[in-house]
């Protein structure tokens, strides 16, 4: 069973409920370098890989990689340009920090949600890669000197052009979203926030509530929590520790061949807003084994997702 197509927002677009995630293209172990990850022909196998498994939205921003990664992607796809038609791109930009591409001095990490910058990492976005239009754009972090008359004019520009078909966000608070919800005719599709069984604050802080009134789907990175409940060594780090054991015994409870990995992104789908789940792999049974989910049927029930959350929490519910 391929991955499932559903849709981001009653008027957005059809993505696939896993997302193929580029913050670490070119990277293994962690954040280092790996050369072998970082040619056009690589890329191009996970594309395709991930195509073959129904995984048809690949999320990036113009900052991955210090703003290399959209053009290593882009390269990648050039390779066999008939491929776009079959994918949604998803890309990101506000976030400013120093680099030799800019033309002035950048000496500080910020953030950029003026007009000027978002329009021209736009393009810059569509020229590397290679494209006409971008099927989604985020703002990728909360701006504190954000002017929502300034941002809703530019991304309604860029829309009637036909350059992006939607706009979201990305780590927005519920006021952000609202805010700049209210100078825009058309809807927000989503709201990409941190969600896993180890970062449940989303459910608390009123985000994933919004989610739910605006019929948007949240999109969930890091949705392993930085792959903690793989961690070893949890005999300092009681909170792992907890989540491991529930995990494990709701795994058990499906049969032998259910792996920690699918029950964690089981339980995030068992919310009602059906998060998009951005994985953060390059490797291609880890792929295979989050797309196994549907195939499996891996569905939990109430009480297993309270056994996750009071792991989680570290205690039981009121």
């Amino acid at each position: 069973m391929a991955v499932p197509q559903v849709r981001l927002h009653p008027d957005g677009p059809s993505v696939s409920q896993l997302v193929f995630g580029t913050w670490r293209l070119a990277n293994s172990n962690g954040w280092e370098a790996d050369p072998a990850l970082a040619t056009p022909e690589s890329v191009l196998e996970r594309i395709e890989a991930c195509l073959k498994l129904g995984i048809t939205t690949f999320d990036l921003a113009d900052i991955y990689g210090g703003y290399t990664y959209e053009e290593l992607f882009g390269k990648g796809l050039a390779l066999k340009p008939e491929l776009r038609e079959k994918m949604q791109i998803i890309t990101k930009t506000g976030i400013k920090i120093p680099n030799d591409m800019w033309s002035e001095k950048v000496y500080v990490n910020h953030y950029d949600t003026s007009y000027e910058y978002i329009k021209s990492q736009v393009e810059r976005s569509l020229r590397l890669l290679g494209t006409t239009y971008l099927d989604v754009v985020l703002i990728h972090r909360l701006d504190y000197l954000l002017d929502a008359d300034e941002v809703a004019k530019v991304m309604k520009e860029l829309r009637q052009e036909g350059k992006v078909k939607y706009w979201g966000v990305s780590n927005h608070t519920y006021s952000q979203v609202e805010l700049l919800q209210s100078r825009l005719d058309f809807p927000l599709v989503t709201n990409q926030i941190e969600f896993s069984p180890a970062h449940l604050e989303g459910m608390d802080d009123g985000t994933l509530d919004q989610c739910q009134r605006l019929r948007m789907k949240p999109m969930c990175w890091s949705p392993l929590g930085g792959g903690a409940i793989f961690k070893k060594d949890v005999s300092e780090d009681p909170k792992t520790e907890r989540l491991q054991k529930a995990l494990k015994t709701v795994a058990e409870q499906f049969g032998p061949d259910v792996t920690l990995d699918q029950v964690a992104y089981a339980f995030l789908l068992r919310h009602p807003t059906k998060p998009l789940i951005v994985l953060g792999t390059n490797k291609l049974d880890r792929l295979e084994g989050a797309a196994a989910i549907f195939e499996k049927n891996i569905q939990l029930d109430r009480q297993q997702f309270y056994l996750i959350w009071e792991a989680s929490k570290g205690n039981s519910v009121p």
